[in-house]
């Protein structure tokens, strides 16, 4: 075979475009940062260089999934990666919770695999070619039972690899593997689900019943994911369920039609996570308020709801987005002001002084343009690829930002303290407290389990 027919045979299975540069960039940043760590982490483990090894190749295969042109790499790919995820997790094999967390894992990584396997095969027939280009191409001419199927089969999957509800169990059983496994698991593999709903997203947006799906599926598991994060007492875990939540916002923003800000959304969490599971052990050891939160006024919210504003606005402003109130664009923009009005509450609860209101006012601004300036970044990146397609504003998603929206403010306006000696509250309370858990056999009871 001479080099230009090697040439043409890969370009018939592997192809780059923006979407593969920007996952590949990201896949490259966080596995060069969980290697660097792991040198020191690792340092004396005596399966120090199988660990190596393996963290390499799934590097390796991640890659060859965010470039794969053909539908069958693409699920050898997404397969070998699960593998060898898995393997990293049971590094201790002789510690029984760790197994047993990987098992779990594997158990749920192999039900979507089998259902990706079966919507590959299934959109291979309808488009007559595996080509993931060609499809995409004729995204509106693919149509009948088995396409509708396909995409059906598809969400399941990216559901699995997300930890999105009711397939979250395998995420917050994860918490034994080492602290880079899990870094690496939170800011790149559960990331998959996304990758794979970006990827196939002209095929979703010529079907707006699968945009109404993944919407419900990611407010359910944002609100879910949110809420059993204040629950923990446990750091891991606490970040676990953040995940499941962020997991959840980014599922939103894809069934809005919002695949590009999915894609900025799915960076910045993947970099903002594996900072924190990297720098988690360094939580021990700060010293914490006797309380932590003394409850804010209605004074003070309303000066943080109008820099909420502010930056929500400056957000809007520095973001190539074009903002309408009769498209899903502004359910987008409500949760800017969501995001920058919480953000202002936490700054004036916290910090001291009379120049607290100035610093929170500024740091609403400059977090409101840096996100802004981000998402324009990747939008015009991935431009060529028509990833930013609003949808009318039904009363589906005005009935979800709603109750996004009365979520947020009874959070706010502490009506959990006024309803916690109420026995509806608390069975609200242990139903969401036993729902956060991890599984039973995942848990060490006592030290002398542990085999290190």
């Amino acid at each position: 075979m001479t080099f230009l027919e090697l040439r043409l045979d890969l370009a018939s299975v592997f192809r780059a475009d923006p979407l593969s540069w920007t996952m590949a960039a990201l896949i490259a940043v966080v596995i060069v940062t969980v290697s660097g760590y792991s040198r020191r982490y690792m340092a004396g483990d005596r399966n120090r260089s199988g660990y190596g090894r393996t963290l390499l190749l799934l590097g390796m295969s991640i890659l060859v999934m965010v470039f794969a042109d053909s539908l069958w790499v693409m699920l050898a790919s997404w397969g070998v990666s699960n593998l060898l995820l898995v393997r990293l997790m049971i590094h201790k094999q002789e510690w029984r919770a760790a197994r047993n967390a990987g098992l779990l894992a594997l158990k749920t990584f192999s039900g979507g695999f089998g259902m990706l396997a079966l919507a590959f095969c299934l959109l291979s027939r309808s488009a007559h070619t595996s080509s993931i280009a060609a499809i995409l191409a004729h995204s509106k001419e693919i149509s009948g039972h088995q396409t509708s199927l396909a995409l059906m089969l598809i969400i399941l999957a990216a559901m699995t690899q997300s930890a999105i509800w009711p397939f979250h169990r395998w995420l917050i059983s994860s918490l034994n593997s080492p602290t880079p496994v899990s870094a690496l698991m939170h800011a790149g593999l559960v990331n998959g689900g996304g990758f794979l709903l970006v990827r196939f997203a002209p095929l979703y947006l010529a079907r707006p019943d699968f945009l109404h799906l993944l919407f419900m599926a990611g407010l359910v598991t944002a609100i879910l994911g949110t809420t059993w994060k204040l629950l923990q007492t446990d750091i891991k875990r606490m970040l676990a369920c953040s995940t499941m939540g962020q997991m959840g916002f980014m599922v939103i923003q894809c069934g809005m039609g919002l695949f590009a800000p999915a894609v900025s959304h799915l960076c910045w969490h993947g970099l903002f996570k594996a900072y924190l599971f990297l720098s988690a052990g360094s939580v021990v050891q700060e010293k914490r308020r006797e309380n932590p939160f003394r409850g804010i006024t209605l004074a003070s919210f309303g000066v943080s709801c109008l820099f909420g504003v502010i930056g929500a606005y400056t957000f809007a402003q520095t973001s190539s987005s074009a903002f309408h109130a009769g498209d899903t664009s502004i359910v987008l923009l409500g949760l800017a002001f969501m995001a920058a009005t919480q953000l202002s509450c936490k700054i004036l609860d916290s910090v001291r002084g009379p120049g607290r209101a100035l610093f929170s006012l500024v740091v609403s601004i400059v977090t409101g343009a840096l996100y802004g300036i981000s998402l324009r970044l990747v939008e015009h990146v991935l431009a060529p690829l028509g990833l930013l397609r609003p949808q009318p504003l039904d009363v589906f998603y005005l009935s979800g930002l709603i109750v996004m929206t009365l979520i947020w403010l009874s959070m706010n306006m502490n009506i959990a303290v006024r309803l916690q000696n109420t026995a509806f509250w608390k069975r609200l309370y242990m139903a969401g407290l036993n729902g956060g858990q991890p599984h039973p056999s995942t848990i060490t009871e006592r030290r002398s389990a542990y085999h290190g």
